[in-house]
């Protein structure tokens, strides 16, 4: 250990321990400030190249009108495009909460709208007065293989 640090000293270097849980323990002369600067580059690099996705809401009524419908369409489309996963809300009102089904209807026309587009990553649920399911882009690769 002695004639390491000696080493080091030499050459104007650092000891660092590697391992020091091996017997006998590992160690390496080296500039520890550069290698330190090189660990946060690559840190840096990592975070770079990482996608975030984001989940946008779209909100529906239950009721919705077709130019309505189809201006949402769009922007959805938009969400997908840009690689962000899509929370598509039907809010219920009063006594819309007794006709469910229209709801799920617009679910249901969402999803056909956007075959090929989108994929449901679950089934619609009821949460309170909503009824939401999360969308999902179709992958480039899945596309090819379904011949889209």
């Amino acid at each position: 250990m002695a004639d390491a640090l000696q080493k080091a000293k030499d050459a104007a270097l650092d000891l660092v321990e590697i391992a020091p849980t091996a017997n006998p323990p590992v160690c390496r002369i080296m500039n520890f400030g550069k290698f330190i600067y090189q660990q946060k580059k690559k840190q840096q690099d990592s975070k770079k190249k990482q996608k975030t996705t984001q989940v946008k809401e779209v909100k529906f009524r239950p009721n919705i009108d077709d130019h309505d419908y189809d201006f949402k369409i769009k922007n959805i489309l938009k969400f997908l495009a840009h690689g962000d996963k899509v929370k598509a809300t039907v809010q219920f009102r009063g006594r819309e909460m007794a006709r469910r089904e229209n709801g799920q209807r617009v679910l249901d026309r969402l999803l056909l709208d956007l075959a090929g587009k989108a994929v449901a990553e679950s089934r619609s649920e009821m949460l309170g007065n909503r009824l939401y399911q999360i969308l999902a882009p179709v992958k480039v690769h899945e596309r090819v293989a379904r011949g889209a």
